[in-house]
C-alpha cells in the first residue's frame, strides 16, 4: 500500500485549516497578481508583506499553522490569512505539497471554490492570502442542527457537484471532500476549500490521502484512481447532510475499512428519507468507479430538480471559462 495519510477521526490531515466570517469583494479589487521568478510576489511598486494587513483573531490552525481574519489597511478588505511555518513545514518534508496547494488554488475561479488571491513569504513563514467565508465549515452547522433538511441538504450537494465538476474539468483531484472543508457565507453560498490534498493530473494516481469515512475502495485497495474518488465522496457527503453521520463510520479503523470495502450501507431509520434521496446515494456509493453515476447526471437527478431551483441548478451546470464575477 502507498504511503497511507488516513485518518479515523473526520478532521484535516496535515497542514491546513478552515476560514470562518467574511464580507465578499471581488477576486481582482486589489492589484494582487501571482507570477513566478526571483520574485514570485509582486504588485505595483512592492511586494506584499504582512504589514499590509492588520491581523485580527484565529480562526482555526493545522500541523504547520494558523488561519487569521485579516483586514489589507489600505483597501480595507477582510481576507483570510493562511500563516505557515517553514521550519515545520521543512521538518515533514511538506514544502511540494504547499507548492502544490497554491498552484491548483491560484488557478481555480468558481463561485463555490474558495479563491486564493495571492501568496507571500518572509524569513520564517509563507503566507496564504485566501477569500473570507461568512459563517465558517458547513461541519460546524451539521453539529448544531444534526442533520439537514432535505431541500438544504440538496442545495448544497448541488453546489458541491458544480464545483468537483469544475476541478475535473481542469484536471484536478480534491481528494479529501468532507463538511470541515465546505465553508458557508451568509446567503447560504458553499465554497470548496483546502486543496492540501488535491493533485493536478490527466492520469490515474495510486496514493493513498485523505480522511478515512470519506475514501473510496479503490483508493484503500492500493489500485489506480481517478477523479472519481470525488464522486464517492460526494455520496457519502450527502449521506451525512442527511442523517448526520457519514455511512462507514464504525469504532475501529479497520471495521470502517471493511464496511467501506463490502459497501456496508445501512439507512437509518429514525429519519426516513425520499426514494430519490436514496436513490442517488446508492448511484454516488458504488464500490466500481465506472458504474459510479457522473456528475453532470447528479445535477440533472430527479432528487436535486425535485429540491433545488432551476435557476440554481442551470448555473450549477455551468464550467467557467473566465475569472467569474463576484
Amino acid at each position: 500500500m502507498a504511503a497511507a495519510e488516513a485518518s479515523q477521526n473526520p478532521t484535516r490531515i496535515g497542514g491546513g485549516a478552515k476560514v470562518g466570517p467574511s464580507r465578499a469583494w471581488a477576486p481582482h479589487a486589489l492589484p494582487m497578481s501571482v507570477t513566478h521568478g526571483s520574485n514570485p510576489y509582486p504588485r505595483p511598486g512592492r511586494a506584499w508583506s504582512i504589514d499590509d494587513f492588520e491581523i485580527g483573531k484565529p480562526l482555526g490552525s493545522g500541523a504547520f499553522g494558523k488561519v487569521y481574519v485579516a483586514r489589507e489597511k489600505v483597501h480595507k478588505y477582510i481576507v483570510a490569512i493562511k500563516v505557515v511555518h517553514k521550519r515545520q513545514l521543512t521538518k515533514a518534508r511538506m514544502e511540494h505539497q504547499l507548492k502544490r496547494e497554491i498552484e491548483i488554488q491560484t488557478s481555480l475561479y468558481h463561485p463555490n471554490i474558495i479563491q486564493m488571491y495571492t501568496y507571500f513569504h518572509d524569513k520564517d513563514r509563507v503566507y496564504l492570502v485566501m477569500e473570507y467565508a461568512a459563517k465558517g465549515e458547513i461541519y460546524s452547522a451539521l453539529q448544531n442542527e444534526g442533520y439537514f433538511s432535505e431541500k438544504k441538504a440538496a442545495m448544497y450537494i448541488a453546489q458541491v457537484a458544480s464545483a468537483l465538476m469544475y476541478c475535473h474539468s481542469r484536471n484536478v483531484i480534491h481528494r479529501d471532500i468532507k463538511p470541515e472543508n465546505l465553508l458557508l457565507q451568509v446567503d447560504g453560498t458553499i465554497k470548496l476549500s483546502d486543496f492540501g490534498w488535491s493533485i493536478l493530473t490527466a492520469k490515474q494516481r495510486n496514493t493513498l490521502c485523505g480522511t478515512l469515512d470519506y475514501l473510496s475502495p479503490e483508493l484503500l485497495g492500493s489500485e489506480a484512481y481517478d477523479f472519481r474518488v470525488d464522486i464517492w465522496s460526494l455520496g457519502v457527503l450527502t449521506f451525512e447532510f442527511l442523517f448526520g453521520d457519514p455511512p462507514f463510520q464504525a469504532g475501529s479503523r479497520s471495521e470502517t475499512f471493511r464496511k467501506i470495502k463490502q459497501l456496508e450501507l445501512v439507512f437509518p431509520k429514525f429519519r426516513p428519507i425520499s426514494l430519490e434521496a436514496e436513490n442517488l446515494i446508492r448511484r454516488l456509493l458504488v464500490v466500481d468507479p465506472q458504474k459510479r453515476i457522473t456528475l453532470p447526471s447528479v445535477l440533472s437527478h430527479p432528487w436535486l430538480a425535485k429540491n433545488v431551483p432551476v435557476d440554481v441548478l442551470q448555473r450549477a451546470r455551468i464550467i467557467p471559462k473566465e475569472p467569474f464575477s463576484r
